[in-house]
């Protein structure tokens, strides 16, 4: 097992990433003060300078897929084999090691914080009727379409020059094939955007880890007065860690595959249940007002920067920078996991699965059970004040459910959900990193799963330990900052991906003969004649 390791490493990309990595953790434990203040810092750099390229990159790649969808491009194949998977099993995959972990922990609390404190884009005052359908809009925006775009855009990408180039590697590098050169996709360029690949997937997913963690913790508490500390955060995770460990080492067909079959049962249980036992006629009436108004408003929302505005930028950074932040910072991971499971599926098949289908299992749960949570909160059934007060969003779910008849068995239920989804978001990330530190090999070896599973690990307990208290705070800005130089990343992918379909496949917007940048008296010249000669003119 060892000397397999050994053999199949990239050394420049595992060596980098890990001593990233493995440093960010040592110089926790040696001076917790300092790493505080330099992720603080550098996440205040990023927010100001950079804020604006994601939203506007994070656009443009939502209409390049849904152009897809509809497009000529998408009858072009992953690749001249069968699909591996079964439709939904394929879907069930995507979801479950995409960002359900996030859909989970988000669902029950992020439209009450919008609710107290609604977009200034909107101009609503907090706390009243006219901010809940507001509410439920901006999640579904948040939710929907656009933090599935960059997972999806990565996935295309790599899967494409993976299985219809000779000799492209499973790695997010290749990615950029038409960019780099195939044949430099092991030069100095390509190594660097792995080694930023196996950083920021390691700072996205422990982000939702340590997000799933400190629910669990919350649950535990909640329920039955259990108060860990930070000896029981290492605890928690690293049962955790063990658990998705197990899962990765059984594989994709036997680990993943199987569990993410389960979590979307649980899912879907949860949330038909709420539907039935909330209520019903009301979530009807809100989930179609905030469908209408986050497609009529979709552009609006999309580059809305606060500028001019009394706390508009910063509304905006807390809330859609953070999202798109988090969803580039698995995009990496994702992507590449895409790519595994996507070989002979269509660019239309998986655009559509990666943006349409996710929507359409994401909208119901926030609509139903964030839905419910504004309604018993406006009403007085439940109180998530302390939730929207303190910023513990890991507490909402447990208040939601303690509402219904038989609470603690959907309080149990939902903790079963929160920990199977931690599951299969770690297992699928371990398994990508260690494709990305093994040059593409699908299937790594098993120290090599361990080591980054037990790395991933760490790095989720230490960002809980940070945030303390204060919850999520150093859980968002680690993932920013992470996360900001992946916008960059995907957009050069969207971009290899219109150069190659343009070349092989035809253009879309303007004809092939067009010249770009020139003249196009050339291309008359060097216009094939006739068997007749030149082509005269009438005119003299």
């Amino acid at each position: 097992m060892v000397e397999e390791f050994v053999e199949e490493i990239d050394p420049i990309v595992f060596t980098f990433g890990a001593l990233l990595t493995v440093g960010v953790i040592g110089a926790f434990f040696v001076n917790e003060t300092l790493v505080t203040e330099t992720i603080g810092t550098v996440y205040n750099w990023v927010v100001t300078y950079l804020n604006w390229a994601l939203l506007v990159i994070v656009f443009l790649i939502v209409l390049f897929l849904l152009f897809l969808i509809v497009g000529p491009w998408g009858k072009i194949k992953m690749g001249d084999s069968d699909p591996e998977y079964s439709f939904l099993s394929y879907f069930a995959m995507l979801y479950s090691a995409g960002f359900a972990a996030g859909v989970v922990f988000w669902g029950p609390t992020e439209a009450l914080f919008y609710y107290d404190n609604p977009s200034p884009l909107f101009g609503v005052e907090g706390g009243t009727s006219e901010a809940i359908p507001i509410a439920i809009q901006q999640t579904l925006f948040h939710w929907a379409l656009p933090q599935l775009a960059v997972f999806t855009i990565m996935g295309l990408a790599i899967s494409y020059f993976a299985y219809n180039y000779d000799d492209v590697p499973l790695r997010v590098s290749s990615a950029l094939t038409p960019i780099i050169g195939k044949e430099n996709l092991d030069g100095p360029f390509a190594k660097v955007v792995d080694i930023l690949a196996v950083f920021a997937t390691i700072g996205g997913v422990a982000t939702s880890l340590g997000f799933i963690g400190s629910q669990f913790i919350a649950g535990l508490s909640y329920q039955w007065g259990i108060d860990l500390g930070n000896a029981g955060i290492l605890l928690v995770v690293t049962t955790m860690t063990l658990l998705f460990t197990i899962s990765m080492v059984l594989g994709v067909d036997r680990g993943i595959r199987r569990l993410s079959n389960f979590n979307m049962i649980l899912f879907v249980i949860l949330m038909a249940a709420t539907f039935i036992l909330g209520p019903t006629l009301f979530l009807l009436l809100l989930g179609s007002q905030a469908m209408g108004g986050m497609i009529a408003d979709f552009t609006s929302m999309s580059l809305y920067t606060g500028a001019g505005g009394d706390g508009g930028t910063g509304w905006m950074n807390s809330w859609t920078v953070f999202y798109w932040a988090w969803a580039l910072s698995w995009s990496p991971f994702a992507g590449l996991f895409i790519a595994r499971i996507s070989k002979g599926r269509t660019v239309r098949e998986v655009a559509f699965t990666g943006i349409g289908a996710t929507s359409a299992a994401t909208i119901p749960w926030f609509t139903f059970v964030g839905g419910t949570a504004l309604r018993y909160h406006h009403t007085g059934v439940a109180d998530f004040s302390t939730v929207i007060a303190n910023g513990t969003p890991e507490v909402s779910g447990f208040i939601l459910f303690e509402a219904f008849p038989l609470g603690t068995v959907f309080m149990i239920a939902f903790m079963v959900l929160v920990t199977t989804f931690f599951i299969t978001s770690a297992d699928s990330s371990t398994l990508a990193v260690s494709m990305m530190t093994t040059g593409g090999k699908a299937s790594p070896s098993t120290i090599n799963r361990i080591f980054w599973g037990v790395v991933l690990g760490m790095t989720a307990a230490i960002l809980m330990i940070i945030g303390g208290e204060g919850g999520t705070s150093a859980l968002q800005n680690a993932v920013i900052i992470t996360g900001a130089p992946f916008a960059f990343v995907c957009f050069l992918a969207m971009l290899s991906l219109i150069r190659d379909f343009s070349s092989k496949y035809g253009r879309v917007l303007l004809q092939d003969e067009t010249v770009l940048i020139g003249s196009g008296r050339r291309a008359e010249r060097d216009s094939p004649s006739g068997p007749g000669g030149p082509v005269e003119s009438d005119d003299d």
